[in-house]
């Protein structure tokens, strides 16, 4: 046990080292949107899915860039929208078009690994955003939806939400993963055999 603690240990001080500490910061904002898929630019410190439209997934089946003209804030997290119509829509429910599990990959949450998730790659699933970090994750995720969802929400509510993202996904990635853990080539297998059904 003290092992592995020492092993998270080096790996945090090292990856604060070489990181200038970027991910501990932009990711982790504090506050009900944390941690988040976010980035720093410019003057928006922890921006939402590289400056996506969260919206545009909703009314128009697709993602694309938000411009600074158009944006809002939850508590520190700031959200870019690509036309006015958007952001008024956001600011009356902010919640209905917040991705879930703070826009990282749904199926990374499986295993309660807050990382990825790519702006292009979503699925709208009964009113809620789920991002993916590519279409292979998107596909696992797809193979049990119901249980998948069930074990994302769990992680998210009972551990993700609120920690630090960067010290969560280096735990969970190598020194304490989920039972059920399974790698991207073995989910790439699984896929590969539902689709050749």
């Amino acid at each position: 046990m003290m092992k592995h603690f020492r092993a998270l240990l080096l790996a945090t001080a090292g990856a604060i080292t070489f990181s200038g500490c970027a991910p501990l910061v932009v990711q982790s904002p504090g506050g009900m949107l944390s941690p988040v898929n976010a980035v720093a630019q410019g003057d928006d410190k922890h921006l939402m899915l590289f400056g996506h439209d969260v919206v545009s997934y909703f009314t128009d089946n697709k993602h694309q860039l938000g411009a600074e003209a158009y944006k809002s804030k939850v508590g520190d997290v700031t959200f870019r929208f690509a036309s006015a119509a958007n952001k008024a829509l956001f600011d009356k429910e902010p919640t209905k078009y917040t991705p879930q599990y703070g826009g990282y990959c749904a199926n990374g949450l499986v295993y309660s690994i807050p990382w990825g998730g790519n702006a292009q790659d979503f699925k709208v699933i009964d009113g809620k955003l789920y991002i993916f970090g590519g279409q292979g994750s998107q596909d696992a995720f797809m193979l049990d939806l119901k249980k998948n969802i069930e074990l994302a929400d769990r992680y998210w509510k009972t551990e993700v939400a609120g920690s630090n993202a960067f010290l969560h996904r280096t735990k969970r990635t190598t020194i304490a993963r989920v039972s059920h853990y399974k790698s991207g080539p073995e989910l790439a297998a699984e896929v590969a055999k539902a689709k050749a059904k």
